[in-house]
């Protein structure tokens, strides 16, 4: 397997709770589960553009959607504060909200998905430690 160019930081730090892909329960798992304690604050993997804010998505809770330059979008979902809207230009590494238990989850966390496009994409070659 080859490793990525393009490179994204993680969101928050954390331990994988649920890995990209197949679940036990025979679903599936279009991104991945960090654990965080609720108010950590979650960052963007890279800068773009803010496209989608809110709850309407079910079980996701508060999400948020980031497009990037390169074709990939960022999510974050089951987030306690969304700090930023639609449409903000974000920084790498910004702040734009903390972790939280919205949606559909049992545990505080972060679920985070990197797509190419409409595609979901294991992000766990993708990201590197910020600095």
């Amino acid at each position: 397997m080859s490793i990525p160019e393009q490179k994204f930081l993680w969101p928050v730090n954390g331990r994988v709770i649920s890995p990209f892909g197949q679940t036990v329960g025979g679903g599936r798992n279009d991104g991945i589960n960090i654990s965080a304690k609720v108010g950590t604050p979650v960052h963007a993997a890279d800068a773009g553009t803010v496209t989608y804010v809110g709850n309407e998505l079910r079980g996701y809770g508060n999400l948020v959607l980031i497009q990037h330059d390169n074709g990939y979008v960022t999510a974050y979902a089951h987030a306690e504060r969304i700090d930023v809207q639609r449409g903000d230009r974000v920084a790498r590494g910004q702040v734009i909200g903390s972790a939280g238990e919205t949606g559909d989850v049992t545990e505080p966390q972060l679920h985070f998905e990197l797509r190419l496009g409409t595609r979901p994409v294991d992000p766990t070659p993708y990201l590197v430690a910020s600095k």
